[in-house]
């Protein structure tokens, strides 16, 4: 059987692409994609996959467009972060989904499911209803994040999580209770997947939360100077142009 994986996250694909070895050493993988714009270059010049494992979220939008766009009539299982994200979608298309961090059990049963289904030949993929659905349901947030620590890997979820930064290229995430881990995505890509009602962008190197923020000073020329629970060794400060909208952040 040929399967295709899409996941933007490193640490998710190769977490991902070692359990579907452990279920079926047969199980060939013709590819690991992160973008549509991959998946497009992709389907354009290969043959299409047995099945399709895909995350909800790319680097450039919803797996959906891709599918869509292309018309393609392959079966996909679904993964997401995002714990309420268009579940009854799909309940009522019957097409697995997997929640992250993904589980192997429900790995194996998804794949009994779909060899199960190739069988009787049925495949309900209704691609165009299920982007409606996602279109119309109101936006969800990242809940948790997929973390490598030491020879673990571990689920941080998001009430645990103090701030975020940025320092010689890479992305760190800060618990409340002081741990540090790297992230994959960038600031800009954190940016999009976290609720703005309760993180904010404070500067080109942090976005912090809320109840991160511990002390705030006036700073020249009409900047703010910002301390945080847990502390960090580096200044930050909010840029004079910033400075209303965090105003407002803070007082909503």
């Amino acid at each position: 059987m040929n399967l295709l994986i899409l996941e933007d996250e490193q640490l998710a694909s190769d977490r991902l692409v070692g359990m579907l070895h452990d279920i079926d050493q047969e199980l060939k993988i013709v590819g690991v994609l992160k973008s549509i714009d991959e998946g497009q270059k992709w389907f354009d010049s290969n043959e299409l996959p047995d099945l399709v494992i895909s995350d909800i979220r790319l680097l450039d939008g919803l797996s959906f467009d891709l599918f869509r766009n292309l018309e393609l009539d392959v079966p996909v299982i679904f993964t997401t972060a995002y714990d309420q994200y268009a579940i009854k979608a799909f309940e009522v298309n019957s097409i697995d989904y997997l929640l992250k961090p993904i589980l192997k059990d429900k790995l194996v049963a998804a794949i009994e499911k779909f060899k199960e289904r190739k069988a009787n030949n049925k495949f309900p993929a209704d691609f165009e209803s299920l982007y409606d659905l996602i279109q119309n349901q109101k936006k969800s947030f990242k809940s948790r994040f997929l973390i490598k620590s030491g020879v673990k890997i571990v689920a941080v979820s998001i009430e645990k999580v103090a701030y975020f930064y940025s320092q010689n290229k890479l992305t760190y995430l800060v618990t409340k209770d002081g741990k540090k881990f790297p992230l994959d995505q960038t600031l800009e890509v954190l940016e999009e997947q976290l609720d703005p009602d309760v993180f904010m962008r404070a500067n080109r190197q942090f976005i912090v939360s809320f109840g991160s923020i511990s002390e705030i000073h006036p700073y020249f020329k009409g900047r703010l100077k910002i301390e945080l629970e847990p502390a960090s060794d580096l200044e930050i400060v909010i840029s004079a142009e910033k400075t209303p909208d965090f105003k407002g952040w803070l007082d909503q």
